[in-house]
């Protein structure tokens, strides 16, 4: 209950002026004087283009929802910088934007980077069940070799295929018999192809690093190895021979592989000529590389079909 008389000063009240004194001065808590009424930051700009307020002269203002647009990275600053550009800066950003989105999606077109992977250059060529009933192996037949003939346990010739989302497998072995061997005679030639489609990786750029290991396995102090690059078959092709130590003539070792777009071919001749053998020549270097070519050139066209 209040006590008249006796009641607490309000500290926010202003004291009543005294005469002769200055007046006092004014209440920081007493009432805001009317202000002037605020542009509104998110106000949508009036049509036409009209500037908002506070903005330069002349300058187009920015969509609705969009904040100052830069220049993407990579392209140089728009010419004049500064704020002198009266808008330009924005213009330039969104016509840079459009440019540089329109060479990305090219990219992406042309390397098939929208599904992200590059697609497969296979030149036209399919899997095939059996490697070896499609290949063409008449060159080694006029060359005076004819298939041996396997035991009642083995298969002559021999194939193997596998089908995978990534990588198709082929292969293929066949045994020869030179002209003129008897049947106990152990003299013999063995044909081995391999063939792979890359479906999801290009095999270009290791295809080479393989072959030319080769030349460095001359360090070894072993059997000497001559690589040879190769034209007119497939993209690029490499021939290897293979030069006994010993110096023994007693058979050709030749690997001929070959690479077109993604696809990649191996064919490698081994003979070997038994020293008990008479009236059998084995086949030099040279002329075993002439029949890899001979042979790789026409099963690479079935292998097409």
């Amino acid at each position: 209950m209040s006590i008249p008389g006796d009641q607490t000063p309000n500290p926010y009240q202003q004291p009543p002026q005294q005469p002769g004194m200055p007046p006092a001065p004014p209440n920081p808590y007493g009432q805001v004087p009317p202000q002037p009424p605020q542009p509104n930051p998110y106000a949508q700009p009036p049509a036409g283009g009209t500037p908002m307020p506070g903005a330069a002269p002349g300058a187009v203002p920015p969509p609705a929802g969009f904040g100052a647009v830069t220049p993407p990275s990579g392209f140089p600053a728009p010419p004049g910088g500064g704020g002198g550009g009266k808008g330009k800066g924005w213009l330039w950003g969104v016509g840079g934007a459009v440019l540089a989105s329109a060479v990305w999606a090219g990219t992406l077109f042309a390397t098939g980077g929208f599904d992200g992977e590059e697609k497969a250059d296979l030149a036209g060529y399919r899997y095939k069940e059996d490697l070896c009933a499609s290949s063409d192996f008449s060159a080694f037949e006029g060359a005076g070799f004819r298939e041996d003939t396997p035991d009642e346990d083995e298969k002559n010739p021999e194939h193997d295929g596998s089908e995978h989302a990534a990588l198709d497998g082929m292969s293929c072995e066949i045994e020869y018999k030179p002209t003129g061997a008897s049947s106990d005679d152990y003299s013999s030639v063995s044909v081995y192809t391999s063939a792979s489609l890359h479906k999801k990786t290009d095999p270009a750029p290791e295809f080479e690093a393989q072959y030319k290991a080769y030349e460095s396995l001359d360090a070894s102090g072993g059997d000497k190895y001559v690589l040879k690059d190769v034209s007119g078959v497939g993209d690029e092709a490499y021939l290897v021979t293979v030069k006994e130590k010993d110096g023994e003539d007693d058979g050709a070792y030749v690997i001929l592989g070959v690479r077109d777009g993604w696809f990649t071919y191996q064919i490698t001749w081994s003979e070997y000529v038994s020293s008990s053998s008479t009236g059998v020549t084995a086949v030099s270097p040279d002329k075993a590389g002439e029949l890899l070519q001979t042979s790789a050139k026409a099963t690479l066209a079935k292998l097409q079909k």
